[in-house]
C-alpha cells in the first residue's frame, strides 16, 4: 500500500494481528528497503506496548536518514472503538437468534492485562443487547468457551472473533464462526486513514510520530494514557460502522 505522496504504508502486528511482521527485526527489515514509509500499528486497543515498541524500531532504522523518512502513524484504534465494534458484532451475531443463543468472543492470549480489558469491552459491549449470553475465550480456550456457553443453556453459540485473526474453527456441532470484526475493505479504509494522518501531522509539526509519551499526548481525551491513547477521537463517531 502506499500512502499519499509515494509513502509506503506497513502494518505493524501484535497478539491482535498475528499474521502481521511485529516491531524489531521482521519491521527494521522492511525499513530498510524504503527510504519513506510510515507504520501503522495493528492494534484495536488491547496492545498499548506495540507502539512504543515500533517507535524504538523506526528510530533505529531513521539513524543517518532525512527527517521525517520514516514515521509513525497512531494505532489502528482504541479501547472505545473496539467497545463500539464488539457491539455490533454481538449485536449481529444474537440477532433472531433469541435467549438459546449465544456469543464467544475468540482472541489471541496478549497477557493478564490485554485480555483483561477484552473481559471489560466484552460487557461494555453487551450491555443492553437482546438476550444471549457473551462469553469470552483467548487462544486454546475455545472448547472451554463453548462448554461454558452450553452450561449457559445456549443451543447455539457463534463465534466472534474479538481481534484482526480469524476465529479458529468451530470445535463441535452447533457452534459456527462469525465473519471478520472489521471487513477487510473497513481495515484497509483505517490503515490509510491513520496514514494520511501521519502525514499531515509531519507537514503540519514536523512530528513523525516517534515522541511516544503518556506527556507527549495528554491532549487526547481518552480512558488510557501514552501510547494506548494515541489512536485520538477522530473516528468515535464511525465506530459503530467499522470505518
Amino acid at each position: 500500500m502506499t500512502a499519499p505522496l509515494g509513502r509506503v504504508v506497513l502494518r505493524v502486528g501484535g497478539h491482535e494481528a498475528p499474521a502481521t511482521p511485529g516491531p524489531g527485526r521482521a519491521l527494521a527489515l522492511a525499513l530498510a528497503d524504503h527510504r519513506h514509509a510510515v507504520a501503522v500499528p495493528m492494534t484495536l486497543g488491547r496492545d498499548p506496548g506495540l507502539a512504543s515498541a515500533a517507535a524504538q524500531t523506526i528510530a533505529w532504522a531513521a539513524r543517518g536518514g532525512e527527517p521525517g523518512g520514516l514515521l509513525l502513524a497512531r494505532p489502528l484504534g482504541t479501547l472505545t472503538h473496539l467497545v463500539g465494534w464488539l457491539r455490533a458484532a454481538v449485536a449481529r451475531a444474537l440477532l433472531g437468534g433469541g435467549a438459546g443463543r449465544a456469543v464467544l468472543l475468540v482472541a489471541p492470549e496478549g497477557g493478564p492485562d490485554a485480555d483483561a480489558e477484552l473481559c471489560k469491552a466484552a460487557c461494555l459491549a453487551a450491555r443492553h443487547l437482546p438476550s444471549g449470553p457473551v462469553e469470552v475465550a483467548f487462544g486454546k480456550g475455545v472448547a472451554e468457551g463453548v462448554d461454558r456457553c452450553r452450561r449457559l443453556g445456549a443451543r447455539e453459540i457463534v463465534l466472534v472473533p474479538a481481534s484482526l485473526a480469524p476465529p479458529p474453527p468451530p470445535p463441535c456441532a452447533g457452534v459456527r464462526a462469525a465473519g471478520p470484526l472489521l471487513a477487510p475493505a473497513a481495515v484497509e479504509a483505517l490503515v490509510r486513514r491513520r496514514a494520511g494522518e501521519a502525514e499531515e501531522r509531519w507537514l503540519r509539526d514536523a512530528d513523525d510520530g516517534l515522541d511516544i509519551t503518556p506527556e507527549h499526548h495528554h491532549h487526547h481525551h481518552h480512558e488510557t494514557t501514552g501510547p494506548r491513547a494515541l489512536a485520538g477521537s477522530s473516528l468515535r463517531g464511525a465506530v459503530a460502522h467499522g470505518t
